[in-house]
């Protein structure tokens, strides 16, 4: 790492921060002085019924209740609980505009261009509210969808939540066994889908699919198809219950509606865990909790104003979905974009950002480096003289790729690299508006967030790799995995290595800085010798190397010990020889260290990843080890593991 930082907030646009606004409305009614990012920080830990209470005035959480009590349990984790005598309506904070400026922003690859405004929102939420309250559909019930990121999907989730049910959601490209891992578990009342789908070109169709579902979900009622390439019609007429979703809401009124008041802890939605250890597990989040952990996130780390256009690339199978939904709670204008990132160029997302005045730009780690690899500068391809932010979360995010951002896509900008989990559906750490951006290093904690690293004996260290640890609770902790009755699975998730203490799973180190680096999953850490390493610390020096698009590495069982076994997706007509093999061994020892070094190394055709498109080491290391796969099902592409079997190379 360096001492000289990247970027450096001017004082114009920390001043104009809505973090600024907020410290000295902290300091008018505390009596205190912050004087930056680690003074509201250290209060926001310190005084957390004070930060939280203060941060939903200045939000202007709409409620029915608020309650006198803001913290109970505070030392207890898990067991700890925000406002619990308040009543309020998430979907009601996020329509909180009915104008005719944009809410809604879509394209689906280059098909379809729809802008939907505020008050068109509004009046589509309201409609579908009263048809399903007509349908039968009352608090608690589960409202499950199978779409794509679309505005259609979005006045689903926000009518499901005005009437309190609990939203579930995963993409259309999902299989029939990996929605029913996931659905199956929570007995839906209502099916919402599409009638199919664009993703690189292509029209995939729906209803096959969606039919073989239904035969298995029997507890749901209706079957609701969203038009998008034109065949609901006959998509809808073909399923159990099926009905067009414009059908579904003719006749009913788009006057304003009553929200259903839940208590703070209400289910809002169910996330899922990845699922490659076994059947995903089920992640009740809390409307209240999710609703106050977004707002911190969204006007005060990432600065969203009213007058952003805030873009996250994301499906709506992953938590990244739900975090960018929130951001009409700050009044901001949504970019949706279905589809490849990559149809029908590396350009595509960059000429998005133009056309529209994008003012976030949020992506992922894999993206980034596609992006770089493609020969793409969109520092000089494009204007995006309107973007002031770019976020990038999914997998640790390689010092060369923060060079990259700075010196191919725009140097006067933020770049928040943020990491947190589909288990708070937020971000322990992330950026900042008021820190500088060191190379390779996430900037800090996330405001309310008491974050460290433990050694393995429960200890803080510094400036060394250790386990990623929350020491205090926050109001996005899960009400409760589903089906956990005792809540034991939820309690060995997080719990079960330091007494009291969320533990993630993140091996992580703090800089000198006060910034955060992520090396890769504790369970993924290879241990040759018995030093834990991190896979992004290969990762990030393999990706430098021109004639490699992709990386995987894990720890083989070998002579009483491990070695680190490095597996390369190679370019069209690249041949993994002697001299290519040298290259990268030496582009690991020169950039990481000598243990960092595979001892073997091979190529393959294929790696294989989540639906989210991580990639999945922990699948390739049973492989390897001649273990079943618990759940392929999670898996995007799971034919890929059969490149990883028998493989002789790995015998000697």
């Amino acid at each position: 790492m360096t001492d000289q930082p990247l970027w450096t907030p001017d004082e114009t646009r920390i001043a104009a921060s809505n973090l600024r606004r907020f410290m000295e409305r902290v300091e008018r009614s505390q009596g205190v002085v912050l004087a930056g990012f680690d003074d509201v920080l250290r209060y926001s830990v310190d005084h957390p019924q004070s930060f939280w209470n203060t941060l939903w005035d200045f939000c202007d959480v709409k409620a029915e209740t608020r309650g006198a009590r803001v913290l109970i349990d505070g030392d207890r984790m898990p067991g700890g609980r925000f406002f619990p005598d308040a009543k309020l309506n998430y979907a009601e904070n996020l329509l909180r505009k009915s104008d005719d400026s944009d809410a809604l922003v879509f394209r689906g690859e280059d098909k379809v261009e729809r802008r939907m405004s505020w008050a068109e929102l509004n009046a589509a939420v309201a409609r579908l509210h009263r048809a399903l309250a007509a349908a039968g559909v009352q608090a608690g019930d589960r409202v499950c969808a199978v779409v794509p990121n679309m505005p259609e999907s979005i006045v689903c989730f926000l009518a499901a939540a005005s009437l309190g049910a609990i939203w579930s959601s995963c993409s259309p490209d999902f299989g029939e066994r990996g929605i029913l891992d996931r659905f199956g578990q929570i007995a839906p009342k209502i099916l919402i889908t599409c009638d199919g789908y664009y993703y690189a070109g292509k029209t995939i169709r729906m209803a096959e699919k969606i039919g073989n579902v239904l035969k298995d979900l029997k507890t749901v009622e209706r079957a609701i198809v969203i038009d998008y390439i034109g065949e609901s019609e006959n998509v809808a007429g073909a399923l159990r219950g099926g009905v067009r979703l414009s059908r579904f809401v003719s006749g009913h009124s788009d006057a304003p509606i009553a929200f259903a008041q839940m208590p703070f802890d209400h289910p809002l939605y169910i996330l899922y865990s990845s699922g490659t250890t076994g059947i995903p597990k089920c992640i009740v989040h809390r409307a209240g909790g999710i609703l106050l952990k977004h707002l911190c996130e969204h006007v005060l780390n990432t600065d969203t104003k009213p007058t952003d256009k805030l873009f996250y690339f994301s499906t709506c199978g992953w938590m990244m979905w739900n975090w960018l939904v929130s951001g009409l709670a700050a009044g901001a204008t949504l970019l949706l974009y279905d589809g490849s990132p990559f149809h029908p160029s590396e350009r595509v997302l960059f000429d998005y950002a133009d056309a529209e005045g994008m003012t976030i730009f949020g992506t992922s780690a894999k993206y980034i480096d596609a992006v770089k690899k493609s020969g793409l500068t969109p520092k000089t391809t494009h204007r995006l003289d309107s973007l002031r932010a770019m976020l990038s979360t999914g997998s640790p995010l390689s010092a060369e790729s923060f060079d990259f951002v700075y010196d191919g896509i725009k140097s006067d900008m933020q770049l928040a690299s943020i990491s947190g989990g589909t288990d708070i559906c937020g971000c322990f750490v992330g950026g900042n508006p008021l820190s500088p951006v060191y190379r390779g290093e996430i900037q800090g904690p996330m405001l309310g967030m008491a974050m460290d690293v433990y050694d393995d004996e429960g200890q803080p260290i510094r400036s060394e790799k250790g386990e990623l640890v929350c020491v205090k609770p926050f109001p996005s902790m899960p009400v409760m995995f589903w089906n956990d009755p005792d809540g034991l699975k939820y309690h060995n998730a997080y719990f079960a290595r330091f007494a009291n203490i969320w533990c993630h799973g993140d091996f992580a180190e703090i800089t000198e800085h006060g910034g955060f680096i992520i090396h890769g999953r504790s369970d993924a850490t290879l241990n040759p010798g018995g030093v834990r390493i991190g896979t992004a610390e290969i990762y990030a020096q393999v990706e430098q190397i021109p004639e490699v698009i992709e990386a995987i590495a894990i720890g083989q069982d070998w002579d009483n010990d491990v070695r680190v076994v490095l597996f390369v997706r190679l370019r069209e007509s690249e041949i993994l020889d002697d001299a290519l093999v040298a290259y990268i061994r030496k582009q690991i020892r020169e950039g990481a260290s000598p243990r960092h070094v595979p001892a073997k190394i091979i190529a393959v055709a294929d790696i294989p990843r989540t639906k989210s498109g991580k990639i999945t080491e922990l699948a390739v290391r049973d492989v390897v080890h001649g273990r079943d796969v618990k759940n392929k099902e999670a898996l995007a592409n799971p034919e890929a593991l059969n490149l990883y079997a028998g493989l002789a190379e790995l015998t000697t």
